[in-house]
């Protein structure tokens, strides 16, 4: 649960300023370790990984962030890259750890199939602090473009473009909680300056498809391996998820570079946002890690049978 008592900070009905974002900054608290319950999984697969640092953030009095990929161990400049993202909100927990499930459980067996490429953990102050913002009230996964104004965007940005042209898939994993409707809507329309207008959480894994550039062949295979896993959501009497037209069983569309999301930064033929709902009494914490696994190795065999 996030911590910002929202209502205290600022004007109704104007943006915050910067000495309202310093004050809702100092109502975040940090709740659990980045370095224990990531760091030192990245670690521990040091002997079947090339890890490497990407970034570092400096966010002084709540510390220093060293941010961590890891690439396949025989990368080959013969096979395209698959990326894998997770914790770009980093209060969305089955992000970063479904990411790293895959890493421990599945990666090897693409082996000399593709160069699979990793940051589980895009935003590790807000894992920290269970947040969808950076410390500045940045949103991340708006901020996907050159000259980020957001840190861990940036950082993720500069390490893919060079890599550009050679990527086949792009799968960033992400959850939608019952929080994203009492504590992230409210909490933006605040910083904002704007009406909240209440929506709906859906009961159920969904994905987020390129507009762009559709593919729904790919899509349809990740919803069929991950309702083996958990169910799958159902729309709206409006015939919506979170107020988008659904497109096929458990599929919306989004713009991805328009908006700034990380699923467009690659120029991937295949790519997709998972959404995995934590909250559902029909679903597990490990169950949700299992299905961002499967959701990323549903992916990689379509991608691989269809390139």
């Amino acid at each position: 649960m996030w911590s910002a008592n929202f209502h205290s900070i600022g004007t109704p009905g104007q943006p915050w300023n910067d000495d309202e974002k310093l004050q809702w900054r100092a109502l975040q608290t940090k709740k659990r370790s980045y370095a224990a319950e990531v760091v030192v999984r990245i670690d521990a697969l040091r002997g079947r990984f090339d890890v490497a640092q990407y970034g570092e953030l400096d966010y002084g009095v709540d510390g220093r962030y060293r941010l961590y990929c890891l690439r396949s161990r025989n990368w080959d400049d013969a096979l395209p890259i698959a990326l894998v993202t997770g914790g770009v909100h980093g209060y969305e927990t089955s992000g970063v750890h479904g990411a790293l499930q895959f890493l421990e459980r599945h990666a090897d067996a693409y082996a000399g199939k593709v160069n699979l490429l990793a940051a589980p953990c895009v935003s590790p102050w807000g894992y920290e602090r269970i947040h969808r913002w950076n410390p500045d009230a940045l949103d991340p996964n708006r901020n996907f473009f050159a000259d980020s104004p957001a840190g861990e965007s940036a950082a993720l940005w500069n390490l893919v473009q060079p890599l550009r042209g050679r990527f086949l898939m792009h799968i960033d994993l992400h959850e939608t909680t019952d929080s994203d409707e009492s504590e992230f809507r409210p909490s933006l329309a605040a910083r904002d300056g704007k009406p909240f207008e209440p929506g709906t959480i859906p009961d159920g894994f969904y994905l987020v498809d390129d507009s762009e550039n559709p593919q729904p062949g790919f899509q349809d295979a990740i919803i069929l391996a991950v309702a083996k896993v958990t169910h799958i959501a159902m729309s709206d009497m409006d015939a919506t998820i979170i107020g988008s037209p659904v497109v096929a069983e458990g599929v919306i569309r989004y713009d991805f570079v328009k908006l700034g999301l990380c699923a467009g930064i690659t120029g991937a033929r295949y790519t997709t946002t998972t959404e995995v709902y934590p909250d559902s009494p029909r679903a597990t914490p490990q169950q949700c890690n299992d299905a961002q696994a499967a959701a990323v190795c549903a992916g990689l065999d379509y991608a691989l049978a269809h390139s």
